[in-house]
């Protein structure tokens, strides 16, 4: 029974808890550039959640194999041999998601949340475990694209689910985009451009902030390098090399 209780704990943590975008402040660069749209946020928070579950599950099988001094370039190995089979299903079956992705889809290669999982749980857990930590991971991350570009979407170009059809084709399935009236013809563009996702993103944020506060738990919050799941391995955190002690030291200046 408590085995059965942590594990889905594991799982739901993602999703509000410790949401990889709104309370854990990865994956940032991908969340803004695949918010534009809920076609493409879907897209990549499908693609981003195929990668993690299946490398969280071959990272956790083979944990006791790898050496500790080439975890970090293994684990890479894996991910990138994921994220290559998954750009090759999408450029095959969905070209018009491959165009929209761009280069944002190949970068699932070094996005931190996927390789922070690798590095901070899958290496250190059971299969079932890395599995439901990623398959949980992946929805939180999907759900936070989709609230973003839910927001952009409809108020940036005054449509929703444009170019929906490219997904559900695949599956047999004719769908289109909704036209919102009165915003189709007078859209607030800034909202799809790179200053309405810095903004966008703000907001939704500090919302999941205030939400935090009301349960009692703790802000979100940037930390520049010491926020990033592989700090604690990281060689560049005890040097003068890391971007915080370069920030300190211009600081003092």
């Amino acid at each position: 029974m408590a085995e059965k209780k942590s594990l889905g704990k594991e799982f739901s943590k993602g999703l509000i808890q410790e949401n990889p975008v709104l309370r854990l402040v990865l994956g940032t660069c991908p969340t803004l550039a695949t918010s534009t749209s809920l076609t493409s946020a879907i897209g990549m928070g499908v693609a981003a959640t195929i990668v993690l579950v299946c490398s969280n599950v071959v990272i956790s099988l083979l944990r006791k194999i790898i050496p500790s001094k080439i975890r970090i370039p293994a684990y890479i190995v894996v991910i990138a041999s994921f994220v290559t089979i998954v750009q090759m299903l999408v450029k095959a079956f969905m070209p018009a998601l491959d165009s929209a992705l761009g280069v944002y889809l190949p970068l699932i290669v070094v996005n931190c949340i996927i390789l922070g999982r690798a590095e901070a749980f899958a290496g250190k857990n059971s299969v079932p475990a890395s599995f439901l930590d990623g398959l949980g991971m992946g929805i939180g991350f999907t759900f936070a694209l989709m609230v973003m570009a839910t927001i952009r979407e409809s108020l940036g170009s005054g449509t929703l689910f444009d170019g929906i059809g490219d997904l559900t084709s695949v599956f047999g399935i004719a769908a289109h985009g909704i036209e919102i009236p009165g915003l189709v013809n007078n859209p607030i563009g800034i909202l799809v451009a790179a200053p309405g996702g810095f903004l966008v993103f703000g907001l939704v944020m500090a919302l999941a902030n205030k939400i935090a506060e009301g349960k009692g738990k703790p802000k979100a919050e940037l930390k520049g390098c010491g926020n990033c799941p592989m700090a604690k391995s990281c060689s560049l955190i005890n040097t003068d090399e890391s971007c915080d002690n370069k920030a300190k030291e211009e600081a003092k200046a």
